[in-house]
């Protein structure tokens, strides 16, 4: 399911049950309603395993406001029939009898596909060989996209505030966060976590992390990096959650509503930092090598492109604090356990920038 730190404008607990019997009558043989659970959910949409008489679906109620609207559905699902006929693992969704493969009831959007059997692996679980098959999977949707959704339109340049996610790469493409809005972001969330009644081990952690980020951010604003200059479509949300394997292959790249125009070698990065990071909050570099060469393969995207990515997603990861402005400013707690990890991640990053870079273009 996806991560963004875009909140939804209705928290998603508060969407009604979906209504399967209306939603089943558009199908032609789908068969007669058995149960419908949900499944584990992300923090924008819901997922539900729908059994009937004919069997099993996964059943999707597109929640996220900017992307939850029926065009925007729609675009998503051609771009993964096409991947689908090209040979990658994706799920497109089930036409209905109409053909139609959105269905708006009680003004929510509905897609049926067909459940997949499988299981979520992140980086650890990965030898260096499965590391290698994760880079050129995305090296193949990287491609596969650029031949079915044909030439991208330059992205905006807007600047990306500091509240997007590194997870989902919310703003790549534009301009880099400025330091001094960080900045004040900071001594924002400082006064919202100092100000608690009650303070507890994740506010102490919170209070260290931004007093340490203002001061690594301080010795390191001279290196906000310019603008992308090459852009093309991407998944847009590819972590572990999103990636279902059987056995040691990929069975399902699932939840494409971020498809958009962004850099290519961002999110290349971005997956690895998703993937391969440590509990402790250092990168896997051997796996991250493995990982680049076969995407660098597999789309010819050459060293410097890469470096460029990589300066790039350091540099949003140090501006970025999504997980405390979801905790203090939103009272949102459910992004609460990616903190610690997320945290350490970019004081490692900078201090061990030149074998990152390295990692990922060697």
């Amino acid at each position: 399911m996806p991560r963004s730190s875009v909140p939804p404008a209705t928290p998603v607990a508060a969407a009604p049950a979906p209504p399967v019997g209306a939603l089943l009558r558009r199908y032609a043989d789908a068969g007669e309603p058995l149960s419908c659970e949900p499944v584990a959910q992300g923090l924008l949409n819901r997922g539900y395993r729908l059994a009937t008489t004919r069997g099993h679906y996964f059943l999707k109620q597109h929640l996220d406001a900017p992307t939850a609207d029926r065009d925007t559905i729609a675009r998503q699902h051609r771009a993964t029939e096409r991947l689908h006929a090209l040979g990658l693992p994706v799920a497109p969704p089930l036409p209905d009898a109409a053909g139609r493969t959105v269905a708006v009831i009680g003004g929510h959007c509905y897609a049926l596909h067909p459940w997949i059997d499988g299981r979520h692996r992140d980086g650890a679980q990965l030898c260096t060989a499965g590391s290698q098959r994760l880079g050129t999977l995305l090296g193949r949707v990287h491609t596969g996209l650029e031949r079915v959704m044909g030439a991208p339109v330059p992205a905006r340049r807007t600047a990306a505030g500091s509240g997007h996610t590194p997870e989902t790469g919310a703003g790549a493409g534009h301009e880099s966060a400025r330091p001094e809005d960080t900045f004040l972001l900071i001594d924002d969330l400082l006064r919202l976590v100092r100000s608690r009644p009650a303070r507890d081990s994740f506010d102490e952690l919170a209070e260290h992390r931004l007093r340490e980020r203002r001061v690594l951010l301080a010795a390191h604003a001279h290196r906000r990096p310019p603008a992308p200059a090459a852009t093309g479509w991407v998944h847009g949300d590819f972590h572990p959650l999103n990636l279902l394997y059987r056995g040691a292959e990929p069975a399902a790249i699932v939840d494409w509503d971020r498809l958009d125009v962004r850099p290519r070698a961002e999110e290349a990065v971005r997956a690895a930092a998703i993937f391969f990071v440590r509990p402790t909050g250092e990168l896997a570099l051997d796996k991250v090598r493995a990982y680049a060469r076969a995407y660098r393969c597999a789309t010819g995207a050459d060293g410097a492109e890469l470096a460029a990515a990589v300066d790039r997603v350091w540099w949003e990861r140090l501006n970025d604090f999504w997980t405390l402005r979801w905790r203090y400013q939103l009272d949102d707690r459910r992004a609460d356990p990616l903190f610690p990890a997320v945290s350490a991640l970019v004081v490692w990053w900078t201090r061990a920038y030149p074998a990152v870079r390295d990692a990922f273009t060697d």
